[in-house]
């Protein structure tokens, strides 16, 4: 593939991308809180291992969990990354079940070698997703036989650019360095029904910020890897902007129109992970992942629960055929995967967890380089049926088209 082709790719890429991060996001109860659904999906193969591989190396594809496998990057090597997405979610509570379709870009990625011994590369992708519905919720009036009914919309979510800096140390030894900038927007809109008048408050929270984060690679020995990945706390500068509608029979007028309101800074926590991988042959590997979240050190607050440190836990396998063959499934990579999530948020008393099983295919779209369609399936459930939960259940297909090309290499003419 030609530097053109890579670029008007990649070009085309970021503006579809823009117009599906604004909307499009994918629906769920939860994403009522805080900043929204923390994006559960990575780049390339990552989707198909359980969403993990703190120590895979960034040799064959992108990896965005480190940053000190940039340093893998071969020379004179650019890599691309872009995916979408698409899912189908059922949500079951204990007196009404719905369901939805959804569709978004999932990520783009870039990254290249700076030399022999170093790589950089910058990605951008959605980092939380906000989009619910809450309808025809009947309330009593205090002190009154009569009530109002209400409903609540929201969309929206944050945006992470993220700069990831790798370094080959000596043989074994790879260290990283990352920046994000984190930034985006929440529209809130809540209605409230009462005879023959009605409110209307909308209200739209921007956030920006950034954190930074440390990561390294260890090869104990040809067929043991560990690593880590530090993420700094942050704190997301916030406003606010809110407009109240009042409505009598058929005159509204605004109460308020685009007026600053108060609103306070979202605090993100601590993010330290831990990752290893084993090599069983040079066909198949093992790796496995775990992080946690400091969040109770940020004291935090929200009105629906309180915030408790979080642990997640991935574990993923691949296997490929490294024997030469024309034979184009013989040529293909094979994954498997699980992820175990419990939860930040503590609701009445209980942590809203999730898992996933994931599955995936690495199918090659060369012989000569690394390029390739990863498709990933992940079957995965959140939260539950008691204490007034919902119970979401949902299927989500990943699919990224990972490429490789060479590049600053001067042709030579007999």
């Amino acid at each position: 593939m030609n530097k053109e082709t890579l670029l008007t790719i990649a070009c085309f890429s970021i503006i579809i991308f823009k117009g599906y991060t604004q909307s499009g996001t994918s629906p769920s109860p939860y994403s009522l809180y805080g900043l929204g659904l923390a994006n559960e999906t990575s780049i390339g193969k990552n989707n198909g291992l359980g969403r993990g591989g703190i120590a895979i190396g960034s040799d064959a594809a992108i990896n965005n969990l480190n940053p000190a496998s940039y340093a893998l990057i071969n020379n004179n090597s650019f890599l691309f990354d872009v995916g979408i997405k698409g899912g189908y979610d059922t949500f079951t509570n204990m007196r009404d079940n719905n369901s939805s379709y959804n569709f978004n870009f999932s990520n783009i990625a870039l990254a290249f070698s700076l030399s022999p011994k170093s790589g950089i590369g910058a990605t951008l992708i959605p980092y939380t997703s906000v989009s619910y519905s809450i309808s025809e919720m009947e309330t009593n009036i205090e002190g009154s036989n009569e009530t109002f009914t209400s409903y609540a919309y929201g969309d929206g979510g944050m945006s992470e650019f993220k700069i990831n800096y790798g370094y080959l140390l000596n043989d074994k030894i790879r260290l990283g360095l990352s920046s994000s900038l984190l930034f985006g927007s929440i529209d809130e809109t809540e209605y409230f029904y009462l005879s023959n008048s009605y409110f209307e408050i909308n209200r739209v929270s921007n956030y920006s910020g950034i954190r930074f984060g440390v990561g390294f690679q260890y090869d104990i020995n040809p067929k043991i890897t560990i690593a880590g990945t530090l993420q700094s706390s942050a704190s997301l500068k916030a406003s606010l902007k809110r407009s109240v509608l009042k409505a009598i029979d058929a005159t509204s007028i605004y109460v308020e129109e685009d007026e600053e309101g108060e609103i306070s800074d979202f605090k993100l926590p601590v993010e330290l992970g831990t990752g290893i991988k084993y090599n069983f042959s040079d066909e198949l590997f093992f790796t496995a992942d775990y992080k946690k979240n400091f969040w109770s050190s940020t004291d935090q607050k929200d009105n629906m629960g309180t915030y408790l440190d979080q642990d997640i836990f991935s574990f993923g396998a691949e296997y490929k055929n490294n024997t030469y063959t024309d034979k184009f499934w013989k040529k293909v990579s094979y994954r498997a995967g699980y992820n175990f999530d419990n939860g930040y948020l503590s609701i009445n008393d209980e942590k809203v967890n999730s898992f996933a099983l994931t599955l995936g295919l690495g199918l090659p779209l060369s012989t000569s380089r690394n390029s390739a369609i990863n498709v990933s399936y992940a079957y995965g459930s959140r939260g539950q049926i008691d204490n007034y939960f919902v119970k979401e259940n949902y299927h989500l297909l990943t699919v990224n088209l990972s490429l490789e090309d060479i590049w600053f290499v001067k042709r030579k003419i007999n």
